[in-house]
């Protein structure tokens, strides 16, 4: 009965604790655009949108075990449907989202279609040529993209009896987007789909046994982490108001990619840490050395890898372990004597310890028959 008390007395506990945290960080957050500069501001609204890149990216990488190095074409593709309703149709902001999303979604279930046979490096190689190919033909249509030139459209504005500041509203409204997608990443992971996807990317002849339809779920696996890639350039439509081909470059795909690995694999929180990765770190490594803020930037990354192998979102667990499993140093003896080896510490007292404390060897079948010193010798009989 105790043990069972207990153990709700620390899912109790647990709760409270996660309820704690949440309150913490989401006053944090929600009060956060009122005491920070509008710089910042952007900076963390810059966070929250490629949170929700690197969500879709943690679908079909870290839980569906699939690479990609084309995500950034994705993100682009939601970028321009959004830049396009906006400037050539004149809707309205909201209205851009949901296209964005649906047209990703087909877009990546068309993808993956063809994907299907293809695994590893084979299928990271095709997804990078895919971001390799779009800007090139964005710079073609240019009738519709704006060519090189891009598309410059209006910004979010805040309505009049909101009375936030264009940063202070921008913010929010992306906010309550990244929580939706966030959360409903988690639905996912935590669905049938979800389950689906961590069998076949541990073992994809067993999910195959299990009944798991591997076609149907890597498909949709591209589908969905297509989709948060749409949405996510929606936002940055929405926070940037320009696009043009030449940010949406192969090197931001390799860049999100190297900031879920750096956030954490397979990490609920790893989105989230990624995002913060993708917006300090070349700002921080820009301040370090402006001649050569590439280098810095990929020696912190292999330290990342280095001090956590797993990511950010596991050093504090990767912390705790170390510390807990480091062994506690008990005081010496007043008198100055050193204090025993462990490994050694066993000999001496079976050799000074009383008979009664002093462990009994084991029988020998070898010498079960041996002679005791001076005993006369034994004659054997016929």
């Amino acid at each position: 009965m105790s043990t069972i008390s207990g153990a709700f007395g620390t899912e109790r506990a647990r709760r409270l604790r996660a309820a704690l945290i949440t309150a913490v960080v989401a006053a944090v957050v929600v009060y956060a655009p009122f005491y920070l500069a509008p710089f910042q501001v952007f900076q963390l609204t810059m966070v929250l949108l490629y949170a929700v890149a690197l969500a879709g990216l943690n679908l079909l990488v870290g839980f569906g075990g699939q690479i990609s190095l084309g995500h950034g074409a994705f993100f682009a593709a939601g970028a321009y449907t959004a830049a396009v309703m906006l400037d050539r149709y004149g809707t309205g902001h909201l209205a851009t989202l949901p296209v964005a999303a649906a047209g990703c979604f087909l877009l990546g279930l068309g993808f993956g279609v063809p994907a299907l046979r293809l695994r590893g490096l084979h299928l990271a190689l095709v997804t990078l040529s895919f971001a390799v190919f779009l800007p090139p033909l964005l710079k073609r249509l240019e009738p519709v993209t704006g060519g090189s030139m891009g598309l410059t459209v209006n910004k979010l504005e805040p309505p009049a009896w909101s009375g936030l500041a264009e940063d202070q509203w921008t913010y929010f409204v992306v906010l309550a987007v990244a929580a939706v997608a966030l959360l409903l990443a988690r639905n996912l992971l935590g669905s049938r789909v979800g389950r689906a996807l961590r069998a076949v990317r541990d073992n994809e002849s067993a999910a195959e046994v299990m009944g798991v339809r591997l076609s149907l779920h890597k498909t949709l696996a591209f589908a969905w982490s297509s989709m948060f890639a749409g949405v996510a350039g929606c936002l940055y439509t929405w926070v940037i108001g320009f696009v043009s081909p030449d940010s949406f470059g192969f090197v931001l795909s390799i860049t999100l990619l190297a900031a879920l690995v750096v956030g954490g694999l397979g990490s609920l929180y790893g989105p989230l840490l990624g995002g913060a990765f993708v917006m300090y770190v070349p700002s921080l490594s820009q301040d370090i050395s402006e001649a050569a803020p590439g280098v810095v930037f990929g020696l912190l990354i292999i330290t990342v890898m280095f001090v956590a192998p797993t990511g950010l979102a596991g050093l504090p667990v990767r912390v705790l372990g170390a510390v807990t499993r480091r062994p506690l140093r008990t005081a010496g003896p007043s008198d100055g004597t050193p204090e025993a080896d462990p490994a050694t510490e066993a000999e001496p007292r079976s050799r000074t310890g009383s008979a009664a404390s002093a462990p009994l060897p084991a029988a020998d079948p070898s010498v079960a028959d041996a002679e005791p010193v001076g005993a006369p010798p034994r004659t054997e009989k016929e």
